[in-house]
């Protein structure tokens, strides 16, 4: 499925959940009316609007009200009718998947900082010597060698 709806449709990009005026979605680009989305991805205004009942999908709003799809939007629509056009996820099971995709993505986001932390600390002690960082640690672990097996090779 493409994501570039009628590109006469673009709205004005923003942070989620601001509100912005009817004046100010005419000029830029990224979001796309409901009427546009639905003719787009084949789907009838009232689904798009029982997905955001439902708490799938949170299209940002004009002064005046009017539901304005961002890209993000899209793709997130985009996973939703896979989950349940192509797989055959009923509405309860696509918003346990959205969940738990967003906690995956929160725990790999955590793991990445994590890692570029540890990645700092290693050049760091390298940087300061080890041998240094060594005798100021409060747990000392004896040194260990390592043996290779006969069937590694």
């Amino acid at each position: 499925m493409a994501r570039n709806p009628d590109p006469v449709a673009v709205r004005r990009t923003r942070p989620k959940g601001e509100r912005m005026s009817e004046s100010q979605s005419a000029g830029g680009k990224g979001y796309y009316m409901i009427s546009v989305v639905a003719e787009k991805y084949g789907i009838h205004p009232q689904t798009l609007r029982l997905y955001e009942r439902e708490g799938l999908l949170k299209p940002s709003r004009t002064d005046g009200n009017t539901r304005l799809y961002s890209e993000e939007d899209l793709g997130q629509l985009e996973v939703i009718l896979n989950l349940t056009r192509d797989l055959g996820v009923n509405l309860a099971g696509v918003e346990i998947i959205l969940n738990m995709r967003r906690k995956m993505e929160q725990m790999q986001t955590e793991t990445n900082e994590f890692m570029t932390w540890v990645r700092e600390e290693l050049m760091q002690a390298n940087h300061e010597g080890w041998q240094e960082r060594y005798e100021q640690a409060l747990v000392k672990l004896p040194s260990t060698r390592l043996v290779r097996s006969s069937t590694e090779g």
